[in-house]
């Protein structure tokens, strides 16, 4: 079976910003408050020098004062990787002990060959076929919580969860420091791109000097 474009574009990992707090002068006046937090026209033309003194010598918690608000659709693999990031980031996400996955979401690599992605498909909708009787089959016996919690099993590593992430800024420079490198794997670190991009694009830009004290791009 012939994937058509749109099944393609359906079966990516997606992003989207919920919100946000904070902008360059909330990391600046926090700084401040150790010395004076009154703000004059000359200390706020200063507030990129200081942004980027802060963000080369180590002095991060003045960044924790922002946050950053996502829901992103992701396969496995990155969910474990979001998962590890927990110093400063709040994750709630989609649960199938509670529920029945029932949307299938599914991830497909855009960089295979078109055979082996055509496969995957395949495998992936056995097993979500597998995935949805086995539910419901077990569930008269074992419950529809134990049926639920078990019947996961047959779902693929490239089946996807929804997750809500907040972010304080600090946690987010370090979240792009290490997935948004080469050395990530490519889909978390398109995942920390399109955060990226999406932060960059926020109406006014007001985390820019923060995003250029920590070499962001």
């Amino acid at each position: 079976m012939k994937l058509n474009d749109l099944n393609k574009l359906l079966m990516i990992n997606t992003v989207e910003l919920l919100g946000h707090y904070g902008d360059d002068l909330i990391h600046a006046c926090s700084a401040w408050t150790s010395t004076s937090r009154e703000l004059t026209n000359e200390k706020i033309e200063r507030v990129p020098k200081l942004l980027n003194m802060l963000a080369s010598e180590g002095h991060h918690t003045p960044f924790e004062k922002s946050s950053l608000h996502f829901l992103v659709t992701v396969d496995q693999a990155t969910h474990i990787h979001l998962l590890k990031h927990r110093i400063g980031v709040s994750i709630n996400g989609e649960s199938a002990r509670y529920k029945e996955l029932k949307e299938d979401k599914t991830y497909l690599p855009s960089d295979w060959p078109e055979e082996w992605i055509e496969h995957l498909q395949w495998i992936t909708e056995i097993s979500n076929k597998a995935y949805h009787k086995c539910l419901e089959e077990l569930t008269p016996t074992l419950g529809r919580k134990r049926a639920k919690e078990s019947a996961r099993f047959f779902k693929t590593f490239n089946s996807q969860i929804t997750m809500d992430l907040m972010f304080n800024w600090r946690s987010f420079a370090h979240f792009q420091q290490l997935r948004n490198s080469e050395h990530a794997q490519v889909e978390v670190r398109e995942l920390a791109q399109k955060m990226l991009d999406l932060v960059k694009n926020i109406e006014g830009n007001p985390f820019k000097h923060t995003i250029e004290a920590f070499k962001l791009n």
